[in-house]
């Protein structure tokens, strides 16, 4: 992708970074912290409105890796992994996979989820199979 658009939201603990371009406005984010993830405001991401832990869990659970984050401050802890992976389908949307898990193609070459939860295709669609890219809204998939 040429000239990727990259925007960083900093404060002293943590810096939120949002990749607008891979985004499939699955709203996870806002779902989980609307006082922070604001997309009418500007800036949209208020990251002085909660905590860093509260900030990565949101993040965690982006299923397009649009969202990422850096932590600022080593004293800040990381969360705990799990070796747990969930599987949902969502209503006339993606699986969203929950975990740290990796996708292995036919030819055997192995891709790393973009982050803590990943979307797959369910709609054959996505321009960027497996994953999805939010497709499905445009051909009104319904399953």
């Amino acid at each position: 992708m040429a000239d990727e658009k990259v925007h960083e939201y900093s404060s002293d603990e943590i810096t939120v970074i949002w990749k607008p371009d891979i985004c499939i406005h699955s709203a996870e984010c806002v779902k989980g912290l609307p006082h922070v993830f604001k997309p009418k405001d500007n800036p949209w991401v208020q990251i002085e409105k909660a905590t860093p832990e509260e900030i990565r869990e949101a993040i965690d659970r982006c299923p397009s890796g649009a969202l990422s984050y850096r932590v600022e401050n080593p004293e800040t802890p990381e969360p705990e992994d799990s070796n747990r992976i969930r599987v949902k389908a969502t209503k006339n949307g993606p699986f969203i996979i929950s975990g740290d898990v990796e996708i292995e193609d036919r030819d055997g070459n192995v891709r790393p989820c973009p982050g803590k939860t990943t979307a797959l295709c369910r709609c054959g669609a996505s321009r960027n199979k497996p994953f999805c890219d939010g497709s499905h809204t445009g051909v009104k998939f319904f399953g």
